[in-house]
């Protein structure tokens, strides 16, 4: 009888076996995934600390993909950069490439100082200082020009006086032909409702195309690289809430544009 219930006990135990397998099976997989993890991160503080990690919990300590010999992945990056730089060095053509435009951006920078210059000695032979100014930044040229200047108030019709600005500026613009320009209205934020014009978008796009039909007068400039927008309301440069800062919101922006940009230059 006691033989028995030990051959029954026996017969009952669950071979556990393939626990081991398994368990060590889960932890190579998760190493697996903290590894694409780390990897995926470009940190290499903390892959390398991974790494260790990952060795002390396998090995008890040091392990030979922990080793000195291990890149980290910026310095692999920068290694693998370099090395292509150097086994790649610029050909005759990009250099070539290179220095032109280079000297493209030299010369647009120079003709448009010129013209700014020539605009700024313009306003101030004529004291228009308070109804013109000039800015140029690493996108464009721009020459602002309040309303006042050019219209009467509600209107999109260029003022006899205006005629004198106008027509410096499209004698200043023929002497650089071959660079787009971009003629923008802008007005406050006072609702206009008129039969000839709906909105301050009407009135600005108007004011914006009646002011670059006279620029287009002179037939050294060439139509195709003009355009006209307007803008409303919409792109303020000061407070409307105030008389002073309504008044600076009307305006007509006349943009020289670069055709080539130092950040081009740069990217080359």
């Amino acid at each position: 009888m006691s033989k028995k219930k030990k051959h029954e006990d026996h017969e009952e135990h669950v071979d556990e076996s393939w626990l081991i397998p398994y368990a060590d099976l889960l932890t190579l997989l998760l190493a697996l995934f903290i590894i694409l993890f780390a990897s995926s991160q470009i940190d290499s503080k903390k892959y390398d600390s991974i790494m260790r990690s990952l060795n002390n919990a396998f090995t008890g300590g040091e392990a030979p993909f922990a080793s000195s010999n291990l890149i980290p992945i910026n310095d692999a990056a920068n290694s693998t950069k370099n090395n292509n730089s150097n086994q790649n060095p610029p050909t005759k053509q990009e250099s070539h490439v290179d220095s032109q435009l280079a000297a493209k951006l030299q010369k647009e920078e120079k003709d448009l100082q010129e013209l700014k210059k020539s605009m700024d000695a313009f306003i101030k032979d004529n004291g228009l200082a308070e109804q013109l100014t000039t800015k140029l930044d690493q996108d464009k040229l721009t020459i602002t020009i309040s309303d006042k200047a050019l219209f009467d108030s509600g209107s999109a019709t260029i003022k006899g006086e205006a005629q004198q600005i106008a027509a410096n500026m499209r004698n200043l613009l023929a002497q650089y032909p071959n660079y787009q320009v971009e003629v923008a209205g802008h007005t406050d934020n006072v609702p206009i409702n008129r039969a000839d014009f709906e909105t301050n978008w009407d009135l600005s796009a108007k004011r914006a195309v009646n002011f670059m039909k006279i620029l287009l007068v002179n037939p050294q400039l060439q139509p195709s690289l003009f355009s006209s927008i307007g803008f409303g309301e919409y792109r303020p440069v000061a407070d409307n809430a105030t008389p002073e800062g309504r008044a600076k919101n009307r305006r007509v922006e006349v943009s020289i544009l670069r055709s080539v940009k130092a950040s081009d230059a740069i990217a080359q």
